[in-house]
């Protein structure tokens, strides 16, 4: 299985998003102190929403759609209201 994840870092407003298929050992890659990258600078991170989708193409065609205008507005209207 795969899953396509939304993180949140409330201490920043930040929301991320990415495909796997482990999404908790992702976010405890995404929490780690020594981690490298764009999520390094707004930890801690906490999850708000997994979806599970039966291949890799479905999960980056849906990673794809919730980075988008619409798939991040929808994030904000629906998961941190």
């Amino acid at each position: 299985m795969h899953y396509v994840y939304v993180l949140h870092s409330p201490s920043f407003n930040k929301i991320y998003v990415g495909e796997t298929t482990d999404y908790n050992g992702r976010l405890q890659a995404h929490n780690h102190p020594q981690s490298k990258g764009w999520t390094k600078k707004f930890q801690p991170w906490i999850i708000i929403h997994v979806e599970e989708v039966a291949t890799r193409s479905e999960a980056l065609t849906r990673e794809k759609q919730l980075k988008s205008f619409k798939g991040r507005e929808w994030i904000r209207k629906t998961l941190l209201m």
